[in-house]
C-alpha cells in the first residue's frame, strides 16, 4: 500500500471518535451523543504492538506507543473467534456464532452471509439519527440484502473479503506468491495453492463495483482520503456518526511501501509501520474535526493523556476502538505477526500452530487501548476479561440506544471498565472453533479467571506445514495463565485445584449451550456458494476487467463467467 499524507486516518485499530451533540434527554435536559470510531486489523498479533514487548521493543508503532501512554489498555481483550467472518459477525450483534449463525468464513462465490435476522451495531445507531459509514473489509455477505448498505451502514467503500480472495494486476508479498491476474499461471489449474484466478478482487462503493481488479498498493490511500472526508463531513452536518474501518494490514497479500531487497521481516516490519502511520492520521483527522471530550478503544492495549478542559459549544466526544480481529497467520511465515508471550507451548512441542484458527491465546488475544481524553486517566491498565462481542452493548449503552428484548445476547457493557476503573469482566469466556480440530463454531475452549480449560486441541497449520493430531481432552486439558502464559504445563488431573476448576468449567459451560439451545433468536446462515455471486462488473472481460473512471458502465449485482 502506498505512502500516507497527513491526512489519514488511523488503522487496524477500533476507533470510536464522538461528537458530543446536543439532544434532548427524557427529563428535558440535554445530553451530549458521542461519535464511534472502530478500526479494525486482520490478522494482527498481540505482540506487533511495541507497547505490549516491553524492554528491547521495536519502534514499528511510534503512533500507537504514544495512545497507549494516553489513555487506558485493556490486557485481556479477545477477538470473538479467530477467523475472519466470524469475528466480525459477533462484533457487530454481540452474539456467539451459534447465535448468529455465522461460525466460518463465506466465499467470494457465497450467496448469502449474516443472516438477515440478526440486527447490528450499524443498524440500531442508524435508527438513532447516527450517520454510519464503513471502510474496508467487510467479509459477511456482498450479495443483495446482505451487503453493509442493507446491513446498516448509509456509506460503503471497500472490499467485500479478505484481500487474498481475488487477483490483482501487482500482487503483494504472500507465501505461496500469487500470480497476477492476467499471467499464464494464473489461467492454468496449476496455480499456487490459496491464490484465486477467474475473478480479480473488486473495489466496492455502496453496491457499486468501481475497479476491478483493484490497485492494492493504493488502497490505504484510498481508505485514508474516504476516512478523512467522512469525519469531517459529520462535524459539518452536526450529527453523530459511526466510523467503521476493517483494513487490510496486516493480513497477506502485503502492500508496503516499496524497499529495495526487502526481507520478509522487513516487509512485515513496513506493513505494521504503514498501518500506524494511518492510524495517527485518523486520530489527527478526528481531533482536528473537535479533540475534547475523546474516547479512543484500541485493540492491542493502549492509553491516551486526560483532558479536563472544555470548550463552548459542540465538542468531540470520540470513542476509538482499535483491535484485530484474530491472531496470526502463522502458516504465512515471515509475512505473519508475533504472538508476544502467548506461544502455545504445549500445541508447539506438538506440532500445529497455535495462533489464528485456533483457540490458544494467540489465536484471540488481541491488542487493546481505549482513549478519552478529561474521561479515562492516562497511563491506567485494565486486567479485565473483555471481548470484542462487548463493542455491540458497550457503545450502545454510550449512545443511550437500547438493544432489541427479543433475543438474548453474549457480549457485556464494558462502560464501566472504560470510564470508572472497573476490573470485572466476563465470568465465563468461550472461544469457538475456527478452523482448527472438532467442528465448526463449536464452544470448544473455555476461560474462567485465570484458567482456561480445552476439550478439544490440534489440527491448525504452521508454518513449515505442519498441523499436529486432532486430541480430544475429556477430562479437558487446563492451564493456569498466571503462572504460564505460554500455555505449557496444565494443571495435574486429580488435585484440588483441577477438580474445582473443571467442576466450575462444565457448569458454565452446560448453562451456555443450555441457553443457546433455548433461545427463539438462533439465526443459521447459508453457506451454499454459486459461481454466479462472486464479484463480476464485467463477465466478458478476463478477470471481470473494469474502472469506473474510465469504463462508460460498470454493475451494481454481481456475475461470474
Amino acid at each position: 500500500m502506498g505512502a500516507l499524507t497527513p491526512l489519514l486516518l488511523p488503522g487496524m485499530l477500533m476507533l470510536m471518535c464522538g461528537l458530543l451533540l446536543h439532544a434532548p434527554s427524557r427529563h428535558g435536559a440535554r445530553v451530549k451523543k458521542p461519535n464511534f470510531i472502530i478500526i479494525l486489523a486482520d490478522d494482527i498479533g498481540w505482540g506487533d504492538l511495541d507497547a505490549n514487548q516491553g524492554e528491547g521493543k521495536s519502534n514499528n508503532t511510534p503512533h500507537l506507543n504514544l495512545m497507549a501512554e494516553q489513555g487506558l489498555r485493556l490486557t485481556d481483550f479477545h477477538s470473538p473467534a479467530s477467523t475472519c467472518s466470524p469475528s466480525r459477525a459477533a462484533i457487530l450483534t454481540g452474539r456467539y456464532g451459534l447465535r448468529n449463525g455465522v461460525t466460518h468464513n463465506f466465499a467470494a462465490s457465497s450467496v448469502a452471509g449474516l443472516p438477515l435476522s440478526e440486527v447490528t451495531l450499524p443498524r440500531l445507531l442508524q435508527k438513532a439519527a447516527y450517520h454510519t459509514a464503513m471502510i474496508g473489509k467487510w467479509h459477511l455477505g456482498h450479495n443483495g440484502p446482505y451487503g453493509p448498505t442493507s446491513r446498516g451502514f448509509d456509506y460503503y467503500l471497500g472490499v467485500p473479503y479478505s484481500n487474498d480472495m481475488g487477483c490483482t494486476d501487482a500482487p503483494g508479498y504472500n507465501l505461496p506468491p500469487c500470480p497476477a491476474c492476467d499471467s499464464a499461471l494464473t489461467r492454468s489449474h496449476e496455480r499456487p495453492r490459496d491464490c484465486y484466478s477467474k475473478v480479480g478482487l473488486p473495489l466496492m462503493e455502496n453496491s457499486r463495483i468501481v475497479e476491478q481488479p483493484l490497485d492494492p498498493w493504493t488502497l490505504t490511500e484510498r481508505y485514508a482520503s474516504a476516512a478523512t472526508r467522512i469525519i469531517h463531513a459529520a462535524r459539518q452536518r452536526g450529527r453523530p456518526y459511526l466510523l467503521y474501518m476493517a483494513l487490510a494490514h496486516v493480513h497477506v497479500p502485503l502492500t508496503p511501501p516499496p524497499a529495495p531487497d526487502a526481507s520478509g521481516a522487513d516487509v512485515f516490519a513496513a506493513s505494521l509501520r504503514e498501518m500506524d502511520r494511518l492510524v495517527g492520521a485518523v486520530k489527527s483527522a478526528s481531533d482536528t474535526a473537535d479533540k475534547d471530550d475523546t474516547l479512543i478503544l484500541f485493540t492491542g492495549q493502549w492509553r491516551f493523556p486526560a483532558r479536563t478542559g472544555r470548550v463552548s459549544g459542540p465538542v468531540l466526544r470520540c470513542v476509538l476502538l482499535c483491535l484485530g480481529d484474530n491472531g496470526p497467520w502463522e502458516r504465512k511465515c515471515q509475512y505473519s505477526g508475533s504472538v508476544g508471550p502467548f506461544v502455545g507451548k504445549w500445541q508447539r512441542s506438538r506440532g500445529g500452530g497455535s495462533a489464528k484458527q485456533t483457540t490458544w491465546e494467540g489465536g484471540h488475544r488481541v491488542p487493546t487501548v481505549a482513549y478519552w481524553p478529561g474521561r479515562i486517566p492516562a497511563n491506567t491498565t485494565s486486567s479485565a476479561l473483555l471481548s470484542g462481542m462487548d463493542i455491540f452493548p458497550t457503545l450502545l449503552s454510550l449512545a443511550e440506544v437500547s438493544p432489541p428484548v427479543d433475543r438474548r445476547y453474549d457480549g457485556i457493557d464494558a462502560t464501566n471498565v472504560l470510564l470508572h476503573g472497573g476490573q470485572t469482566g466476563h465470568e465465563f469466556l468461550f472461544h469457538p472453533n475456527s478452523g482448527a480440530a472438532g467442528r465448526f463454531g463449536d464452544l470448544q475452549t473455555v476461560r474462567t479467571g485465570t484458567h482456561k480449560a480445552f476439550y478439544i486441541t490440534g489440527a491448525a497449520e504452521a508454518c513449515g506445514g505442519a498441523t499436529g493430531r486432532p486430541q480430544l481432552h475429556e477430562p479437558p486439558l487446563i492451564f493456569d495463565l498466571q503462572r504460564g502464559e505460554a500455555e505449557e504445563t496444565p494443571l495435574r488431573v486429580g488435585t484440588p485445584e483441577y477438580r474445582a476448576i473443571a467442576e466450575r468449567v462444565a457448569r458454565g459451560r452446560e448453562a451456555l449451550l443450555w441457553d443457546i439451545a433455548t433461545d427463539g433468536s438462533v439465526s443459521t446462515a447459508d453457506y451454499s456458494t454459486n459461481a454466479s455471486a462472486a464479484p463480476c462488473c464485467e463477465p466478458t472481460r478476463a478477470a471481470c476487467r473494469c474502472n469506473a473512471h474510465t469504463d462508460t458502465h460498470t454493475h451494481t449485482h454481481t456475475h461470474t463467467q
